[in-house]
């Protein structure tokens, strides 16, 4: 059955997403291409992290609320947490979750607590936005949702930027026509000005002038940096997109073999390549053996169905 261009572009995101973050994680295993080509073709299947858990966990919330509610938000991504609790999650959501919990306040504010009041500027939030934007990605309000997704685990500035930055290269990715040439100067530039905080701005601009320069990979993660930390993952990810555009493998092996936090830097830009290009250039292959590609492709098509009810 032939789909819509649109519908092929939340797939290739939301499945594009997936499958970053599971081949990524094999990457810590087999860190060099030919090593991680084998194993991807060896595998039976592709088994995705807490990224994807909590991207999934997004797209059934905005299902539900047709946006962002953030404690609905924060139940979600804790009855997730509590039924898969080996996916990979590091110490900050549990914390909240937990926190939650037990004291009965909202999720936003045990998530502001974390780090002395400063909140958590990992990028936790920027690696589970896909589904937020490619739903919002012709809405005026894209930052403003972007942020409260975020506030539920990552409260500190840097931690939101990070997140809506992610989810606005994701909406421009789903904007551009695939049989064009991409501007990657325009884009990062649009990128940059977009940021609202001085720790990715400064970074968004780096990625221009990385690409201006013809860095290699290796030298633009030795310069972005390579830590969980928002502002030194994110950007090499737009970074690999930006650089292999027309590729969905290029771009992923890119993200994922120069260190750092590669499934999450597979995650996003798998989103990336795969809101830009749609399902079709995602390896048949890959997209077979991914756990649970069923479901996700079914959340897919459903926020692709509302978003053409409430923006067309």
């Amino acid at each position: 059955m032939e789909i819509s261009l649109l519908t092929s572009k939340f797939l290739g995101g939301m499945l594009g997403s997936a499958l970053g973050d599971a081949i990524g994680e094999l990457a810590f295993r087999y860190p060099r291409l030919d090593l991680l080509e084998t194993a991807v073709e060896h595998r039976v299947e592709l088994r995705y992290t807490d990224d994807t858990a909590m991207a999934i966990g997004l797209a059934e919330s905005i299902l539900e609320n047709r946006g962002i509610d953030t404690q609905h938000l924060g139940d979600t991504f804790r009855a997730d947490y509590e039924r898969e609790p080996w996916r990979g999650y590091a110490g900050g959501p549990p914390t909240v979750f937990s926190r939650a919990r037990q004291e009965g306040i909202p999720y936003v504010q045990a998530s502001k607590d974390l780090f002395g009041g400063n909140g958590s500027f990992g990028n936790g939030a920027a690696m589970r936005i896909a589904p937020l934007g490619l739903f919002f990605h012709r809405s005026q309000d894209l930052y403003a949702q972007a942020a409260a997704s975020a506030r539920v685990t990552h409260a500190h500035p840097a931690g939101m930027d990070g997140a809506a930055v992610q989810a606005f290269a994701v909406a421009e990715a789903a904007k551009l026509d695939p049989e064009e040439a991409i501007r990657a100067d325009v884009l990062a530039q649009k990128l940059t000005e977009f940021a609202r905080t001085p720790e990715i701005r400064q970074k968004m601009a780096l990625v221009k002038n990385l690409i201006a320069e013809k860095a290699s990979p290796e030298a633009a993660a030795e310069k972005i940096g390579r830590t969980v930390a928002v502002h030194q993952s994110m950007p090499f990810a737009i970074y690999s997109f930006l650089t292999h555009p027309h590729s969905f493998r290029r771009c992923l092996f890119c993200a994922v073999l120069n260190g750092g936090d590669r499934d999450t830097l597979g995650a996003m830009a798998g989103a990336l390549s795969g809101s830009y290009l749609g399902l079709r250039a995602i390896p048949e292959a890959w997209r077979e053996k991914l756990e649970n590609r069923e479901y996700i492709a079914q959340l897919a098509s459903l926020l692709s169905q509302l978003h053409e009810r409430l923006f067309s």
